[in-house]
């Protein structure tokens, strides 16, 4: 499957202010009964080990640009399912848009993008369900949480058509 959505140069600004609040790792407990989404190596690996099973688990096997096998490493030893998906830089591409619905109608629950998944955090917003939690990672920040609902819809909306269409 070809084509999906690459962010423009000039609009990268727009993208840099993050979305929902921090979360800190001693704060998890508390969100141990919510549905939970995970974007990020360091992210997914965290909530794994704090006991929680997210919904979904989006990772690339890199943090910050850097080598980060420590989660690929749990999914392989686990032996859970995993659905690999290509998605460049700065693009969201029609295959990581089609794995994270998918994923969220119960055919898989980790998604490896070979690529990167930095944007990947738009889709799971859109097509998760309403209250649920997706955290994923801010560099050099850590971990940060948005509860999915219309007005965070909205504005994830609002940012997707800011990107161009690509085939």
């Amino acid at each position: 499957m070809s084509g999906g959505w690459r962010l423009p140069e000039g609009k990268r600004d727009a993208f840099k202010k993050p979305i929902g609040k921090e979360l800190r790792e001693a704060d998890l407990g508390k969100h141990k009964d919510k549905k939970i989404i995970t974007v990020g190596d360091v992210v997914s690996l965290t909530v794994r080990r704090s006991g929680i099973v997210p919904l979904l688990s989006v990772y690339d096997g890199k943090t910050e640009r850097n080598v980060m096998t420590d989660f690929s490493i749990l999914v392989k030893q686990e032996g859970w399912k995993e659905k690999v998906v290509h998605n460049p830089a700065g693009m969201i591409t029609c295959e990581l848009v089609d794995a994270v619905k998918n994923a969220l109608t119960g055919t898989a629950e980790i998604i490896r993008v070979e690529g990167e998944e930095d944007l990947a955090l738009m889709p799971c917003i859109l097509y998760a369900p309403i209250g649920a939690e997706v955290i994923y990672g801010w560099p050099g920040k850590g971990m940060m949480s948005v509860t999915t609902d219309d007005v965070v819809r909205r504005k994830t909306e609002e940012l997707w058509k800011m990107m161009e269409d690509f085939e």
